[in-house]
């Protein structure tokens, strides 16, 4: 009676830590960038009171030992980096991540971290901080003049200064390099085909 009392309360402690973490998970529903915590559990030891192959009172052996557990135990919480609803704004600094990766922020003691959460702000020297003032990394500026930024999907940065009609001129100018080397690639491949064809022939 006093091991199935313990092995219930291991069960008991494990559950409310479990409940616990599911408590924190909600808490944090409307955190940006949360990343939802599971719990992990481990059986833990057995006490063998018989082993298989062991005789039995008729004198013939068991074909399976008898194993007694004694409960459960939590052993390490797991982040899961799911993705989570991604919503519009309309602020042109909210940016999110699909699929794996992380923003790399410079912590106050000169270390690099690591987040998920693309509420970005401006600083009062115009640089791209997070909520709690840490910079982004590479650190970016943003004029004090400007009237419109845009990120692509490639981590291009477009920033229109007042009184311009068109946007940063170097993002520009890497979206139509990009496009002419795609063009090369296609004349390239189209040669290569014509050439395998002409090889056929022969």
């Amino acid at each position: 009676m006093i091991k199935a009392m313990r092995t219930a309360a291991s069960g008991m402690f494990a559950q409310q830590l479990n409940v616990d973490t599911i408590a924190n998970n909600l808490a944090n529903v409307n955190t940006t960038g949360y990343k939802k915590s599971r719990v992990e559990f481990q059986d833990v030891l057995y006490q063998r009171l018989r082993a298989p192959g062991s005789k039995s009172a008729a004198g013939t052996s068991v074909p399976t030992g008898l194993d007694v557990g004694y409960g459960v135990r939590p052993v390490a919480t797991q982040r899961s980096f799911t993705e989570g609803n991604l919503q519009q704004t309309g602020n042109p600094l909210d940016i999110s991540i699909e699929g794996i990766g992380f923003f790399q922020v410079l912590l106050p003691n000169g270390t690099a971290g690591y987040t998920r959460d693309g509420s970005f702000k401006l600083s009062a020297d115009g640089q791209i901080v997070t909520s709690d003032g840490f910079f982004i990394q590479p650190n970016i500026t943003i004029p004090s003049d400007s009237e419109y930024v845009s990120f692509s999907a490639d981590g291009i940065i477009n920033v229109r200064i007042t009184g311009d009609n068109e946007p940063e001129e170097i993002g520009n100018m890497i979206i139509a390099q990009r496009a002419y080397e795609i063009n090369s690639k296609a004349i390239q491949t189209s040669e290569e085909m014509t050439e395998i064809a002409n090889n056929l022939k022969r």
